[in-house]
């Protein structure tokens, strides 16, 4: 999962044609994470309406998660704020270029957070998170 981010923000800072024909190149690459849908996960190129979210279309690929491991968890840090929330239904990263920095949106929303954690379950119960910085900083814990 923290390679699919990985992925999507090297997309998103390169050049990336997406669609058929002539294509987009300018739009954004990002992942997006549903609870409804806790084994799979989306990367999307913001191109049909360009709202820093995932909409229908913008489809890059579709990510199934292997081995039972489900998405338990969304949550987020606000800009500016210390103290993280959770229990949220999605979260948006994009990834515009020229930079790598993360714009993180949650519940289809257009404040940008500075952080997202993203909880996986394992079959066993064990649990991980990638975490995603407005800085462009993946990590896994």
């Amino acid at each position: 999962m923290a390679l699919s981010v990985r992925e999507a923000q090297t997309y998103g800072i390169s050049v990336r044609k997406f669609g058929s024909g002539a294509g987009e190149f300018g739009a954004g690459y990002g992942v997006h994470f549903q609870l409804s849908s806790p084994s799979e996960y989306t990367i999307f190129a913001d191109a049909v309406l360009s709202n820093g979210l995932y909409d229908s279309g913008e489809v890059v690929q579709l990510i199934n998660i292997n081995g039972n491991y489900r998405i338990v968890n969304l949550c987020a840090i606000p800009a500016g704020g210390s103290t993280e929330s959770c229990g949220y239904s999605k979260i948006d990263v994009l990834f515009v270029r020229p930079e790598p920095d993360a714009y993180i949106r949650i519940n289809d929303g257009t404040t940008v957070y500075q952080s997202a954690k993203i909880t996986v379950q394992s079959p066993r119960g064990d649990l991980l998170s990638v975490l995603i910085e407005a800085t462009g900083q993946i990590s896994v814990q």
